[in-house]
């Protein structure tokens, strides 16, 4: 499969996981050769971290440094990204389902893009000078719409209960927040 054909099917699958649909995994190949080709997602990402970070300058202004803050937040969610896929092979090993964790990592590859996009959507309300419950409410709604889909990808992939699901959701957003603090210590503020 081309990479341009893997991005349109990713997407596609990650979009019907969206909306509740299980045939969405469908669109989510199960070889290693396809694992890796998925983490092109990462590069699909980055105009919607951008997205996010510029938003968020929006309402707070642009730092002088503006630059070199962008830069650190992409390096940091590239690295947080893959530490968690790393985690995410193992953990599958020690639960007994390491035949799926190429699927697995395929559909949270794809799902990351789409709830990432989700998380960007929910702060447009604030650009548009609604009052600020309404932005925060749509912050919300974005950002455990874009949790709820990877708990319910990790559910349908590896056949898992509600609480590895949630086990593995925690993990991921722990090891997001970890590398910002990280970064945020190590880089311009």
């Amino acid at each position: 499969m081309s990479i341009a054909a893997s991005v349109v099917n990713g997407l596609r699958g990650a979009a019907l996981l969206a909306r509740g649909r299980a045939e969405g995994l469908l669109c989510f190949p199960t070889t290693m050769d396809d694992a890796a080709r998925s983490f092109v997602a990462v590069a699909v990402s980055v105009p919607v971290i951008v997205g996010i970070r510029l938003i968020a300058w929006a309402e707070a202004g642009v730092p002088a440094n503006g630059g070199r803050i962008l830069l650190r937040d992409l390096m940091v969610y590239t690295v947080s990204w893959l530490v968690f896929a790393i985690m995410s092979y193992r953990i599958a090993g020690s639960v007994g389902r390491t035949e799926k964790w190429p699927r697995f990592i395929v559909a949270w590859n794809w799902c990351n893009v789409i709830g990432n996009l989700m998380v960007m959507l929910g702060g447009v309300p604030g650009l548009l000078g609604v009052p600020p419950v309404v932005e925060q409410a749509a912050q919300l709604v974005a950002l455990g719409w874009a949790l709820w889909l990877e708990w319910y990808a990790v559910r349908l992939v590896f056949s898992a209960g509600p609480l590895l699901a949630a086990y593995m959701v925690m993990l991921d957003q722990i090891i997001g927040l970890a590398f910002a603090i990280m970064g945020m210590s190590l880089g311009p503020r």
